[in-house]
């Protein structure tokens, strides 16, 4: 029997800490959340406020007009809740004005993603503050968020935790049940939800990864642990699909000597002699 089951005092504090420390490191001490109202993006809002304190939080909820109603009232909840700063913007009409006429709604969907990463990231640089992301490792892993888009941020905090474990940490944090019962959907279009469009449940699909990634098994050996072969072999050509979304854009080497490049991105740079 496949389990996922983690140790939840421990990673509540790690994740917390962690959140600290890259504050502290960038020197800046206001984090930027895009607030949908749905768990992943609950759970690292209580999470950081319990890391940097509920003065030091701002929270964002981008609605596209009536398809982000549900979304608002449960990020306004939440917010109250926490004692954290909310800021609420209406996409539609920056979304609408660049699609003249209707187009594919993947390729609007990704588009409205993207429009939500350029204003949290803009209310970052007006706060002085930094972004933190809402990407969690199931998502990652198979690719289902959008290049630049949700998956642009300055720290991933629940990047390591499956969508299933995202669901038990946040429990035990105390994330409230109208969080927890939502049907996970990114609200790109009516009636879109995560599993409907992969395919697959979250439970399944957490527990072919882990023995894909964390286990490093073979295909046959997933099988025999009773999953579904095709199942199996739609999880692993997602994670090799999507595989581009996980690397900075590669550069061609030019020069012999590293230090233009390095020099970027070297920890003390300011000192550097």
């Amino acid at each position: 029997m496949v389990s996922l089951k983690i140790n939840l005092p421990f990673t509540r504090d790690l994740i917390t800490s962690f959140i600290k420390e890259e504050s502290e490191k960038i020197h800046l001490n206001i984090g930027v959340i895009a607030l949908s109202g749905g768990l992943d993006s609950t759970l690292v809002t209580y999470l950081s406020t319990l890391s940097l304190g509920k003065e030091n939080v701002v929270a964002v909820n981008m609605p596209y007009g009536k398809l982000g109603e549900r979304g608002m009232e449960d990020s306004i909840k939440i917010s109250k809740e926490l004692g954290i700063n909310l800021e609420i913007i209406d996409i539609q009409k920056i979304v609408d004005s660049y699609f003249e006429k209707e187009v594919d709604k993947l390729r609007k969907g990704n588009f409205m993603a993207r429009v939500r990463m350029a204003i949290v990231f803009d209310i970052s640089k007006k706060v002085n503050g930094f972004v933190i992301g809402c990407s969690n490792k199931s998502e990652l892993l198979v690719g289902y968020s959008t290049w630049y888009g949700d998956m642009a941020a300055s720290i991933l905090p629940i990047g390591d935790l499956y969508k299933t474990q995202v669901r038990e940490v946040a429990k035990f944090v105390g994330v409230p049940d109208f969080i927890l019962e939502k049907i996970p959907s990114a609200e790109l279009w009516e009636g879109q939800t995560d599993e409907g469009e992969m395919g697959i449940t979250y439970d399944e699909l957490d527990k072919i990864l882990y023995l894909l990634v964390d286990k490093r098994y073979k295909i046959d050996e997933i099988v025999k642990e009773g999953f579904d072969i095709e199942k199996v072999k739609k999880v692993k050509k997602m994670i090799i699909n999507s595989h581009f979304k996980r690397r900075l854009p590669p550069i061609p080497k030019l020069s012999d000597r590293t230090i233009g490049i390095d020099f970027l991105y070297f920890r003390d740079y300011k000192n550097y002699d």
